[in-house]
């Protein structure tokens, strides 16, 4: 599915498509109260598991290669100055999506289709395959399916990390859920690649496309983000490491990354021991807030205080947002 740039016609999502989507998304659902996947869905085991995050950094590094993503980004975000709360902002919207009722889930698409609408402008320069002055737009389905394929590839590159190789089966029920959940992005399933080898496929064409190119505002960018940008967060030296050996050499020449002896080391070694330690957490830090919130929910209970502050350090408030709308 990888497309040259140049010369393509743009193909956005239209207000009209994405109120089709949610009323087919919405009527997957067996139980509003329980979401769009539901507890015995392959998107709330793998969701739930904080080992995800170890992909975010490769994550938010591969859409940086995106000319578009970083443009909008620069343009229209507060990223550099506040990434914490630009992590917060992208996960609270996500796991809305997956553990929030079937009215949060559509509210947060929503509210993430019209955000989108108001992010459009030009490229500054050339990058890659696209020359100056080309107009971007995040709800074009091309740059909406990247974004998705990062989220989708990096979580299940860190959960094999933690958890071991994920079983062929369960990796299709896995990608087939978030092909689910590509339609609350605004992705249509005939613009998704429909199996998981297609899919990888269709990252591998990426990944040496004209597509992707990295200036040096992304470059900038990527390095601030690793040394924890502006925050109170300390990124480890194990957890750099392992970004960079995740991600195609292609972008770690390109993103200027060091991954010297001692690094590949570092990696290697955080590779060894996530596991041993990973399997020993208990459920309270092991599984998500959101998780533990939609767990109570189900229950008729009221989130308590360690998911409340669980919620506080992965999605930036103590609830999921949209209360209002599942209470309609």
């Amino acid at each position: 599915m990888a497309t040259q740039p140049t010369g393509r016609a743009e193909c956005r999502v239209s207000s009209a498509n994405i109120e089709d989507l949610l009323v087919s998304v919405a009527h997957h659902s067996r139980d509003p109260r329980a979401g769009v996947f539901g507890p015995e869905s392959a998107s709330w085991r793998i969701s739930r598991e904080s080992a995800v995050f170890l992909g975010a950094g490769r994550a938010a590094l591969l859409q940086l290669a995106h000319p578009w993503v970083a443009a909008a980004l620069d343009q229209h975000s507060n990223v550099l100055a506040q990434p914490v709360k630009r992590f917060h902002n992208t996960f609270r919207i996500v796991y809305t999506m997956i553990f929030g009722s079937v009215a949060q889930a559509v509210a947060a698409a929503r509210h993430l289709y019209q955000l989108h609408t108001t992010i459009q402008r030009e490229l500054p320069e050339q990058v890659a395959g696209w020359p100056r002055g080309a107009h971007y737009q995040a709800n074009e389905i091309a740059a909406l399916r990247w974004v998705f394929a990062t989220l989708v590839e990096s979580a299940v590159m860190a959960c094999d990390c933690a958890m071991g190789p994920m079983a062929a089966d369960e990796r299709e029920r896995y990608y087939a859920d978030c092909r689910l959940l590509g339609a609350l992005f605004g992705l249509p399933d005939s613009e998704l690649p429909q199996s998981w080898d297609k899919f990888v496929a269709y990252n591998q064409a990426m990944h040496s496309s004209d597509e992707l190119g990295v200036n040096e505002l992304a470059r900038t960018m990527a390095h601030h983000l690793l040394s924890g940008g502006n925050s109170w967060i300390h990124i480890p030296r194990w957890y750099r490491a392992l970004t960079t050996a995740w991600l195609p050499p292609r972008f770690q020449q390109e993103f200027a990354l060091r991954f010297w002896d001692e690094d590949r080391c570092a990696a290697e070694a955080a590779c060894a021991r996530i596991p041993q330690l990973y399997h020993r957490l208990p459920p309270a830090l092991r599984f998500v807030g959101p998780w533990h919130e939609a767990q109570a929910r189900l229950a008729g209970r009221r989130a308590g205080p360690l998911t409340r502050l669980s919620n506080r350090f992965w999605i930036g408030q103590m609830l999921l947002p949209f209360a209002n709308e599942a209470a309609r």
